[in-house]
């Protein structure tokens, strides 16, 4: 007899959304928690499910004015006061809830100036940011657009301090995924425990690890070929050009139908959770 896990909804928090929900956080206060569509930033108190306060709001009078949406948002891990939200455009707004009931001006502004050198038709389409998300400690946000990884500290706006080449090899296919629709893909990405490693997902069900101590970075894959129990993953690499060595696997050859957008890092174990499609694999640190 087979083991079924059903979830049934406590509460419903209805009607304070005109468009999809792209993030939901946790307070550190545990009595509230926030809610963010393309446009607004609602926090509510999870006794009240019939109201909510509006807290951003980024609509223009006109829509034909709109030029930037909201693509993510999350509470600082330790002050209730303090939230970020990430934009289309590849920005990070802090916000201070003490300041006023409408967090429509910032404290803090996180931008990259762009290199004119790099400038292309796909540049805006790729600097947006797809996840943000608070270090445990609370003195970094990481963020992730289509190609990178990067870290900042709160401290300093104007750049980030460490950046991760998650896919760089596909910096020259952008045209094809423009074509087929994975340039739109938004890939999250996750904090260990220590803040020390950082993971995000990419194509062909491989998923990336940086060690910012180190500066090594690893390419594993979650497949049924070899997610049998104790295997031990294999680092993957990808071949751009010139001649393949056996164990790697050509730009032009990977699938971009399997593709892994959501991860999961547990808290303080070495143990991951990776979203591959419709499978859900859990692999842990190497056990002696």
């Amino acid at each position: 007899m087979d083991l079924m896990v059903e979830a049934t909804p406590r509460r419903v928090f209805a009607n304070a959304h005109t468009y999809h929900i792209n993030s939901i956080s946790v307070n550190s206060d545990y009595e509230t928690y926030m809610s963010a569509d393309d446009l607004r930033i609602n926090l509510w108190n999870f006794e009240i499910t019939n109201q909510s306060f509006n807290i951003v709001d980024i609509k223009p009078a006109n829509m034909e004015e709109l030029t930037e949406v909201i693509t993510a948002a999350e509470f600082h891990p330790h002050h209730c006061n303090t939230f970020v939200y990430s934009s289309s455009k590849g920005t990070i707004r802090l916000c201070d809830m003490r300041t006023s009931a409408l967090c429509d001006r910032h404290a803090k502004f996180f931008e990259e100036p762009e290199d004119p050198s790099n400038r292309s038709f796909f540049s805006e389409i790729i600097s947006s940011i797809s996840d943000v998300k608070f270090s445990h400690s609370g003195r970094y946000i990481m963020t992730r657009d289509y190609l990178t990884v990067k870290v900042w500290d709160l401290n300093m706006e104007n750049r980030p301090i460490e950046t991760y080449q998650v896919h760089d090899y596909l910096r020259s296919k952008l045209c094809s995924l423009y074509e087929n629709d994975c340039i739109f893909d938004k890939f999250e990405c996750v904090w260990n425990g220590s803040d020390s490693v950082i993971m995000t997902g990419s194509y062909n069900n491989f998923f990336r690890m940086f060690d910012r101590n180190t500066k090594r970075d690893v390419t594993l894959e979650a497949s049924r070929e070899n997610s049998k129990p104790r295997a031990v993953l294999k680092p993957r690499k990808v071949c751009v050009g010139g001649k393949r060595r056996k164990d790697e696997i050509s730009v032009d050859s990977l699938d971009f139908s399997k593709k892994i957008l959501h991860t999961a890092w547990h808290p303080s174990e070495n143990i991951i959770a990776v979203a591959a499609t419709n499978n859900l694999y859990i692999f842990q640190d190497k056990v002696n």
